[in-house]
């Protein structure tokens, strides 16, 4: 087994110990990660979310920041503010939570459209520029955001342009009756987080993100992947298709899918593996419905 799939086996594994009965799901936020995309996991409040990712965070050894999105919530809560300093006589910058390589942006939708617009250049460019001085983030720098379903009291939805910047959207789900019955005789998962460790260093995980741009992709899956995006171009049910934006990071997470499959190339399974959390919250007009994407799956043969 090479060191690649060591280390990959091992984040899994813990994971799989914090977040019980998740096993797909785990698999594709990992993917989501090693592809250098933010992740965007929406679901009921209760069913793991948060915990998901502090364990993602000290499993990959990533400096970790919350951010609790509420409705009075200000750009500079997240970004950060200059304040003045008596004795220089000059502004001192202080730096916000998204500083830091992974931060979890909790509860997104409950925050105003001006609270949540002040991701969109960090998340996109990976950088933030306040009074005309761009500023690096860390690297590597995620944003990990929860949401609840848009029918839950005091939340906004978010506009199409800040969810194009999540590769992928992930949904847990309730536990099957063995995983929860597991939670409730096992461990405190916040006790459980607690205790874990770094299984990968950062060079580690630096190499398996170089190794994601390395899997090869046949001429043949590249019509694979353009005929799947000219599907949802080219039906009468759907105004607007998926952009290049979203074939690109089809891509990219098929290409994680495969490295963490311990696979050298993409194969049209591992496109069809990460479709549905790639372009679900992409697609307009009730189409981002589970099975209105495994329709869109079956209409395009493989080649």
């Amino acid at each position: 087994m090479s060191a690649n799939s060591v280390g990959i086996a091992a984040i899994l594994a813990q994971l799989n110990r914090v977040i019980l009965g998740k096993e797909a799901q785990i698999r594709l936020c990992l993917a989501c990660l090693l592809a250098r995309g933010h992740l965007l996991l929406e679901d009921i409040p209760g069913v793991g979310k948060t915990t998901l990712a502090h364990a993602l965070a000290k499993s990959l050894g990533l400096s970790f920041q919350r951010v609790q999105f509420t409705s009075d919530l200000l750009p500079a809560d997240v970004l950060g503010v200059s304040i003045y300093d008596r004795e220089t006589g000059s502004f001192r910058f202080q730096r916000g939570p998204i500083f830091s390589q992974l931060v979890l942006a909790d509860e997104i939708n409950r925050a105003s459209p001006k609270a949540q617009s002040a991701l969109l250049e960090a998340m996109e460019e990976h950088q933030v520029t306040l009074d005309g001085q761009s500023m690096p983030l860390p690297e590597p720098f995620f944003v990990i955001a929860t949401q609840n379903p848009q029918d839950q009291i005091g939340t906004f939805p978010l506009p199409e342009s800040q969810l194009d910047r999540f590769l992928m959207r992930v949904q847990l789900g309730y536990p099957a009756a063995a995983a929860e019955r597991e939670l409730l005789n096992g461990v405190d998962r916040r006790e459980l987080i607690h205790s874990l460790e770094a299984v990968v260093s950062g060079d580690d995980l630096s190499r398996l993100q170089r190794q994601v741009q390395g899997i090869h992709v046949a001429p043949a899956l590249l019509d694979y992947v353009q005929a799947l995006i000219a599907h949802t171009r080219n039906s009468a049910s759907r105004v607007v298709g998926l952009s290049p934006r979203a074939a690109i990071g089809l891509l990219r997470a098929a290409r994680a899918w495969a490295l963490i499959a311990g696979r050298e190339a993409v194969i049209p399974e591992h496109v069809q593996q990460v479709f549905a959390a790639v372009v679900e919250h992409r697609l307009r007009h009730g189409d981002g419905d589970p099975a209105a994407v495994a329709r869109l799956l079956e209409a395009v043969p493989i080649p």
